[in-house]
């Protein structure tokens, strides 16, 4: 069985944002908008994306 991957996309700027926000965008690879990571679907993954949902697009692969 493989593994659902998630494709997520910097939409939104860190400008102003809180750091720690600002340091979930750098620990999922992203740092510029537009830019695009896939990453497997963890529970990790997930909860990182919950904190910057309003930053970032996601799609399953």
């Amino acid at each position: 069985m493989a593994k659902k991957q998630l494709k997520i996309t910097q939409f939104r700027s860190v400008i102003g944002r809180h750091f720690r926000q600002k340091r979930t965008i750098v620990a999922l690879g992203l740092g510029k908008l537009h830019r695009s990571v896939i990453h497997n679907d963890t529970p990790q993954i997930q909860g990182m994306i919950k904190k910057v949902s309003h930053l970032v697009k996601v799609e399953t692969v």
